[in-house]
């Protein structure tokens, strides 16, 4: 049974900054491109970053570049978000996901995802 647990999220400042982590059981994790989505109140879900099953290649949505960065540890089976310089529009619900198609080029799309997780809730106040 494949899981996804995030963790890591919580209240923070504007300004602050938070780390979140993705624990994945149940699948060959290094065999997975890993992906973050985030879902605000009132939105849709949205695009955060993905990164590669070996880690070289990432990608962001241009408003989260160089605030957020993603990395992975394939001997953990963990996938991070590194989040940094928050917004009160960075307030959502965050979901980790893994991608077997994608493994070596990360898509941004949440419908080639297979596995998702429950999500972690993050609040920035003003």
């Amino acid at each position: 049974q494949v899981q996804l647990v995030e963790s890591g999220g919580g209240l923070v400042q504007a300004g602050g900054s938070l780390r979140l982590s993705c624990a994945a059981s149940g699948l060959t994790f290094s065999r997975y491109a890993m992906g973050w989505f985030r879902q605000g109140p009132g939105k849709e879900r949205e695009f955060v970053a993905s990164i590669s099953w070996n880690g070289r290649t990432t990608d962001y949505t241009d408003s989260m570049k160089g605030r957020f960065t993603i990395s992975r540890n394939n001997v953990v089976n963990t996938v991070y978000l590194q989040m940094n310089s928050l917004k009160p529009e960075d307030t959502a619900v965050y979901y980790c996901a893994a991608d077997l198609r994608g493994a070596a080029i990360p898509s941004t799309y949440e419908y080639e995802y297979d596995y998702w997780g429950q999500g972690t809730q993050v609040t920035v106040s003003s």
